[in-house]
């Protein structure tokens, strides 16, 4: 199977992604086929022995709409859209064309209607209606002609559509519009012979109707710009410039051009260029552009950095790890853009009703128009009825309904750190009842730290004394005792005869006033085979153990000095995490492979509703199953490394680590900042969203549902109500517009 992305071009309304969609969908080969009306573009997955490029792009463009390859460029800085932006000429352009028909409608307007009111609009004489009735029709055709040219786009693009036997919003703008512009001009002809025909001319509505629809449009395309303002902000986080440091000299370079291995400086207040790794200098990092992390972060040498966050106070010396696509801010962009182009099931409703909807509306519209001429009804009044159906039904809204809240929603969840793969996962977050949580790295920090120094003398000179020889350890839990000795500046000491005994401990001597001592610092096992006493602190090793923790014993002398325990402690943030989600009626059960008693303390300690310890990592996706098995919708939380299997086997996968690749890469859900309460972010994000898109399609629906009767005629027998064509133009543009502003509510939530 081979999955690709297409830009599509020419479409206008939820018709035409449908027609898209129906067409490819179709091929033999071809799995699946999504077309995204907001961004443009179609994802296609097919089976390359049964499906060429070629037949794919042949088959849209026999369609007839224009398609092309989406091929990202591999710079720094083209993490680039999905989507294809109209250069500037083009947008030029159509807001010219929009000023000229404004301008020359108001003057239709004008002439057309300002004689109909009661109080006459003053107009020059020869243009009176009953005076000199062909000067008045030959003018308003003189006014529409350049409207309707400059709305051209709606004839090209609609009778192509027709043409092609996939009708689409333009079809019936351009039928409609047409149609009143025909009937019109015959009328003209006929007008020196019966002059009162000029009352039944339909210039200003073929025109106005054309030009109400360019004004939604452009309100319309000026508010979906605003819907991918997120990932415009996450692209314009790369600078464009780097300074590189070459042989000792200093060069301002394009970004573009740096390789894996240059090294660069980065002064306080500049923009890190690419992902690396910083070799001289301290200071804080700004990266909450990217993890959506307030407080900026301390880097020292050796610390990771990424692409786009901001030097805070320090100059930093950076060497490049991660170029092009291969770095933090790309890898962001791409799953983020990806998101905003995966349909959420809820789309499938309007696409279905959007697929028939226009042949539908041509037909209402026909049947309509019969029942009127069969009624008895004019020619004039036929027409009216035909047009607005026509103009009212087109489904703008439809088909922006779904996805202009996707593009918000997932652009807010990028904005605060968290990163939602498909519209699927964001449908789905809030349905889930169940939320598994591996502990190690998610509940808890991941990485072993001191939790207690149990002595009966000095604590911090026990803590310099064990510090002082772990420093030449590389064991994890020496680390953690040497960070916690630099941290609280405990004394340290020269030491000698360091001997490292694997699996046990260390041995070693302890400079002491210029006298060595005899130092062991290591587990029980290594006590006793050392004949060292431990019944006085034999309690607390116990109960630490009971806790989960590991008790490093120091003996000095042959005499047990204290214990300094090392733990995984917990985040901060976790049980305030877990009792938001309780508050939501989340169930949450707590994963890991420690002993039943430490697994219940730490269960304990958070408030999990339920703990499953001695797990294998495994054994985590057989868990998922069986929770699913029991009629629950199942989040899993890992750090997306040893929880790979149990990701994919869940409802939803939520990735937890620090914006780390692998977490990047894993998971429907990635929460760039480690932080648990992002759990309860992302399951309101999605309740918002989806409530979001539940309105849009019910104003849509709601919309057509009332708005098709009444131009019908359907109120005409009772209170002889007729809906004109070109204010059903207006209300059609009105529609879409609301939709795209309901859209953008959303990026006002706080999660």
């Amino acid at each position: 199977m081979k999955e690709e992305v297409y830009c599509i071009e020419g479409m206008t309304c939820a018709a035409c992604s449908s027609a898209v969609e129906r067409v490819t969908r179709r091929m033999e080969g071809v799995e699946r086929s999504d077309v995204n009306l907001t961004t443009n573009k179609m994802t296609i997955v097919y089976q390359e022995d049964q499906v060429t490029p070629e037949q794919i792009i042949a088959k849209v463009e026999k369609t007839g709409y224009g398609i092309k390859p989406y091929i990202p460029e591999p710079s720094a800085e083209a993490a680039a859209p999905l989507h294809p932006e109209k250069p500037a000429k083009e947008d030029h352009s159509a807001r010219n064309n929009l000023i000229g028909a404004v301008i020359l409608t108001v003057a239709l307007l004008y002439i057309s209607m300002g004689q109909m009111f009661a109080w006459k609009l003053p107009v020059p004489a020869f243009l009176d209606m009953n005076l000199y009735p062909t000067n008045f029709a030959l003018t308003q055709l003189l006014l529409s002609i350049p409207i309707l040219y400059f709305g051209r786009r709606f004839f090209t693009g609609g009778l192509k559509a027709l043409f092609h036997r996939n009708p689409n919003m333009d079809s019936l703008v351009a039928i409609g519009s047409g149609c009143s512009f025909l009937y019109s001009l015959i009328l003209t002809y006929q007008i020196p012979d019966n002059p009162m025909l000029a009352h039944h001319l339909y210039y200003e509505s073929a025109a106005v109707v054309i030009t109400f629809i360019m004004v939604g449009k452009y309100l319309e395309g000026n508010s979906r710009k605003k819907t991918k303002g997120a990932i415009e902000k996450l692209m314009a986080l790369a600078p464009d410039t780097a300074l590189l440091l070459d042989n000792g000299s200093l060069l301002e370079v394009p970004t573009s051009s740096l390789k894996v291995g240059d090294r660069v400086l980065v002064r306080p207040g500049a923009r890190i260029p690419l992902d690396g790794t910083v070799l001289e200098g301290s200071g804080g990092v700004d990266e909450s552009m990217l993890t959506g992390e307030s407080l900026p972060v301390e880097k020292t040498p050796g610390s990771s950095v990424i692409g786009g966050s901001v030097s805070y106070n320090g100059a930093l010396t950076v060497q490049i790890e991660r170029v092009g696509a291969d770095t933090t801010l790309a890898k962001i962009i791409r799953i983020v853009e990806d998101a905003q182009g995966k349909k959420a099931p809820i789309s499938k409703i309007a696409d279905r009703v959007a697929g028939v909807f226009v042949p539908v509306v041509i037909a209402i519209a026909a049947a309509a128009a019969l029942i009127w001429a069969l009624a008895g009804q004019d020619a004039s009044f036929i027409l009216r009825v035909f047009t607005a159906v026509l103009v009212i039904a087109c489904p703008c809204a439809l088909g922006l309904a779904t996805p202009t809240a996707i593009m918000v929603g997932t652009g807010l969840g990028a904005s605060n750190g968290i990163l939602i793969r498909s519209g699927e996962a964001l449908e789905q977050i809030h349905k889930a009842d169940v939320v598994l949580l591996d502990k190690t790295g998610t509940v808890t920090e991941g990485k072993p730290q001191v939790a207690e120094i149990i002595t009966d003398g000095d604590a911090h000179q026990l803590l310099g004394m064990a510090a002082s020889v772990e420093t030449l350890s590389d064991h994890p839990l020496a680390k953690a005792i040497t960070l916690r000795g630099e941290q609280e500046q405990a004394p340290s000491y020269p030491v000698s005869g360091f001997e490292n005994l694997s699996g046990k401990g260390i041995r070693a001597e302890l400079i002491l006033e210029s006298v060595p001592h005899p130092i062991l610092v290591g587990n029980r096992r290594l006590m006793e085979e050392s004949g060292i006493k431990l019944e006085k602190l034999s309690e607390h090793a116990s109960r630490l153990s009971r806790q989960g923790q590991t008790p490093m014993y120091v003996a000095l002398d042959g005499i047990l000095q204290g214990i300094i325990s090392v733990a995984d402690v917990i985040k901060e943030t976790s049980r305030e995490a877990i009792a938001d989600l309780q508050k939501m009626g989340v169930r949450v059960v707590l994963l890991t492979g420690d002993n039943s008693a430490a697994a219940g303390y730490i269960g304990e300690q958070v408030a999990a509703d339920e703990v499953i310890s001695e797990v294998l990592p495994e054994d985590k996706a057989a868990i998922v199953q069986r929770f699913q098995g029991e009629g629950h919708v199942v989040m899993m939380v890992g750090d997306g490394i040893n929880d790979a299997p149990a990701l994919v086997q869940a409802d939803i996968g939520a990735s937890i680590g620090s914006g780390s690749d692998i977490a990047i890469e894993s998971g429907d859900l990635v929460l760039m900042k480690s932080d648990l309460k992002d759990i309860g972010r992302a399951f309101r994000l999605s309740k918002y969203t989806i409530r979001n898109i539940k309105q849009n399609l019910f104003w849509a629906f709601c919309y057509n549902t009332i708005g098709i009767p009444i131009a019908a005629g359907v109120l005409f027998p009772f209170n002889g109500m007729l809906l004109d064509p070109m204010f059903a133009g207006l209300a059609m543009s009105l529609s879409s517009v609301c939709v795209v502003l309901n859209a953008l509510r959303l990026r006002a939530k706080k999660l």
